[in-house]
C-alpha cells in the first residue's frame, strides 16, 4: 500500500516522548519530513537523535503551546525548514493524576485547558492558512477514550478530550471544501514511559510483579479493554499514519479508537 507521504511534511506536537514520539517516528518512516515539538530541550534532542539514526528527516522545535510567541516560532521554523506544513498532528497534552472533583480548583481546569485544548487551537489555527492555501492537508487530533467513556476522576481531563473530539468534527465540516480532512485518534491503556512507570511504582507499593499490577489496573480500571493487554505506541502511531496517508481520503470527522475494545458501546 503506497501511503504517498514522502517529502509531506508533518508537525508533531508533544512529539519528544510517548505516544508523540512513536507518531513522529512512523511518518518519518514512511519518508514524511518531521518537526517534533516539547517543552524539555532534553528529551526532544534525544528523540531528534533516534529519528535521524533512523533515515528520518526531522526538526526539533522547543515550543510551550501555552505561549502564543511560541506557537508562532514553532510554525514559522517548520515552514522556514521545509516550506509548508500537510500534516498536523496535535498530540501535546497532560493529564494531573487521579484528582476527583471536589478536590479541583479552577485554576486546575484553566491550566489544563490551556495546554489540552488551547494548545491544540494555537496551533491549528496558525497551520491552517497554509494548508488552505495549498488546497489540502491533514489534522489528526489525539483524544482518549476519556472523551467517549470518562472515569468518575480526572474530570477535567475527560472534558477536555471531549472538546477535543468535538472540535475535530467542526473543523471537519468547516474546511472540507478546502481540501483539509480533520479526525480523531482516541487510545486507551497505553504502554507509554509514563504508564510504565506508574505501573511500576505500583507493584514495588504493593509487593507484586509488574505484570500482576497491569493485570489489577485493566480489572478494576478499564474491564471493557477485550484483548486484556496495554496497548503499544506503535499501534496508535499506525493509526495516525493511515488517516494522514492518501489512502483516507474520504475519512473526514471521524473518531478512531484505538482502545482494544474498552469503549462499552458503539
Amino acid at each position: 500500500m503506497n501511503l504517498e507521504l514522502e517529502n509531506k511534511t508533518a508537525l508533531v506536537t508533544g512529539g519528544s516522548k510517548g505516544i508523540g514520539k512513536g507518531i513522529a517516528k512512523a511518518l518519518a518512516a514512511e519518508g514524511a519530513n518531521v518537526v517534533i515539538c516539547g517543552r524539555g530541550m532534553e528529551e526532544l534532542q534525544e528523540a531528534e537523535k533516534e529519528i535521524k539514526q533512523s533515515g528520518g528527516n526531522v526538526l526539533a522545535v522547543q515550543a510551550d503551546l501555552t505561549k502564543q510567541p511560541d506557537v508562532d516560532h514553532l510554525v514559522s521554523a517548520a515552514v522556514d525548514r521545509f516550506k509548508t506544513i500537510d500534516i498536523l498532528v496535535n498530540n501535546a497534552g497532560v493529564a494531573s493524576g487521579f484528582d476527583d472533583f471536589e478536590s479541583l480548583e479552577i485554576e486546575d481546569w484553566e491550566q489544563l485547558f490551556n495546554i489540552n485544548v488551547f494548545g491544540t487551537v494555537r496551533v491549528t489555527k496558525a497551520v491552517i492558512p497554509y494548508m488552505k492555501k495549498a488546497e489540502s492537508g491533514r489534522i489528526i487530533n489525539i483524544s482518549s477514550e476519556s472523551g467517549v467513556q470518562p472515569d468518575a476522576f480526572m474530570p477535567h481531563y475527560n472534558a477536555s478530550k471531549a472538546a477535543l473530539i468535538n472540535f475535530t468534527k467542526s473543523l471537519s465540516k468547516a474546511y472540507a471544501e478546502n481540501g483539509i480532512l480533520v479526525n480523531t485518534v482516541s487510545p486507551a491503556f497505553i504502554m507509554t514511559p509514563m504508564l510504565d512507570n506508574m505501573l511500576k511504582q505500583t507493584a514495588e507499593k504493593e509487593g507484586i510483579t509488574f505484570d500482576e499490577a497491569t493485570q489489577s489496573f485493566l480489572k478494576e480500571n478499564r474491564p471493557h479493554i477485550e484483548v486484556k493487554r496495554p496497548g503499544r505506541v506503535e499501534e496508535v502511531a499506525s493509526a495516525v499514519v493511515y488517516l494522514a496517508s492518501s489512502q483516507a481520503s474520504f475519512i473526514n470527522g471521524v473518531n478512531l479508537r484505538v482502545d482494544g475494545g474498552s469503549v462499552a458501546s458503539q
